[in-house]
């Protein structure tokens, strides 16, 4: 008796111990659990969390919820695998915490003013879910719904949304792609492209919050940041610009030589800051469309991870998560303190709808509708 007991217990053990193996093989190089990811959207949608990966050991994960990177592992000076971006561990989190984390933003990235945009002399009032505005395509935008997967290869993967005439109150009938690629010298290209059969607008990008020194606990504001830009567009207390341009040279804005991102985040000294409750702005690109340009550069000080960032488009904001508080908690259960990370979303300049001065986001049938991203991680010694 007291044999098959001990022979049953050693069953037990070893059992237990296969199956707690089993469940760490099925979890991704930065610690996801796939399973939480999987589930059905208005009961015919499905989510599941994607992962690619290249030959340098770089693991990117991705959900068709909202289009979003959930996690990206690079390695830092030491070698040593890094997650550099904020995010949840589960699906449940991205539909019950209202976020922009890791999201592919439509159909308007930034702000559009009260909402209103005027097409052919037809006006269209959008949801005015920010300061009396239209923020990122409103309360519902794409990154809360569901974009159609299709994992081509281990480290390309190209999502579909399509948005019906009256989505959010847009005009048309919009199909767009979002195609994620992990490529061999570890950096992730990402390419828009979207069609309509009603003349609309659009304004893609990629919501991501990055922390390079892998530690979201603690803000990052003594990243190094360079743009490559002369001036921003200015915005007022509700954070809508006024059409105007404002040059960066004496003011906290200028990161044309690279400098850590505090002290000047916090300067309120600086009506513009202020105004941004740190940097909240859209700066005017010199590279001028060149996607073989550097448009900016991210260096976390303690794990040496660089980030450059690549784009043919005319702006970037930039966001340095000051809206953040503590009272989220990402992945591993981390509290995200104010300034946790850094956000550089290239797109086309904010409520550009209403400012014919502006490079145009019009899209009309026809047209195809191209952004182009680039993602380009590195170390520096």
């Amino acid at each position: 008796m007291r044999k098959s007991l001990l022979g049953m217990s050693a069953a037990l053990i070893l059992f237990s111990g296969c199956a707690q193996k089993q469940e760490q093989s099925t979890l991704t190089l930065s610690g996801l659990n796939p399973a939480n990811f999987e589930t059905m959207v208005d009961g015919t949608k499905p989510v599941k969390l994607y992962t690619l990966k290249n030959h340098q050991g770089m693991e990117v994960c991705v959900t068709n919820f909202g289009g979003r990177l959930v996690s990206i592992m690079v390695p830092d000076r030491n070698g040593n695998m890094t997650d550099v971006v904020l995010g949840f561990d589960s699906i449940a989190d991205y539909q019950n915490i209202p976020s922009d984390f890791g999201a592919a933003i439509g159909r308007y990235a930034n702000r559009i003013n009260q909402g209103r945009i005027t097409i052919d002399g037809t006006t269209y009032q959008l949801p005015q879910n920010n300061y009396g505005h239209c923020l990122h395509g409103g309360p519902t935008g794409w990154q809360y719904q569901v974009y159609e997967a299709n994992q081509t290869n281990d480290s390309t993967i190209i999502l579909t949304m399509k948005s019906p005439d009256g989505d959010n109150n847009f005009p048309g009938n919009v199909t767009a792609n979002v195609t994620y690629t992990l490529t061999a010298d570890n950096a992730i290209d990402i390419k828009y492209d979207a069609t309509t059969d009603k003349k609309t607008v659009i304004n893609m990008t990629n919501h991501s919050y990055f922390n390079l020194n892998g530690n979201p606990s603690v803000p990052a504001i003594d990243h190094v940041l360079y743009i490559a830009a002369d001036s921003i567009t200015p915005v007022d207390s509700t954070f809508m610009t006024d059409g105007t341009m404002m040059a960066v040279k004496g003011t906290p804005f200028d990161f044309n030589t690279p400098k850590p991102i505090a002290p000047d985040v916090t300067n309120f000294d600086n009506e513009q800051v202020k105004f941004g409750n740190g940097f909240d702005h859209n700066w005017v690109l010199n590279t001028k469309g060149d996607i073989n340009k550097v448009a900016a550069k991210l260096t976390g000080l303690t794990t040496g991870i660089t980030l450059e960032v690549y784009t043919d488009e005319p702006g970037i904001q930039v966001y340095t998560g000051n809206f953040l508080d503590g009272t989220v908690k990402g992945k591993k259960g981390i509290a995200y303190p104010q300034r946790a990370s850094v956000c550089l979303e290239t797109q086309h300049y904010p409520d550009s709808p209403n400012k014919a001065h502006w490079p145009s986001v019009v899209l009309e049938p026809g047209q195809t509708y191209h952004s182009h991203c680039i993602f380009k991680f590195g170390v520096e010694k």
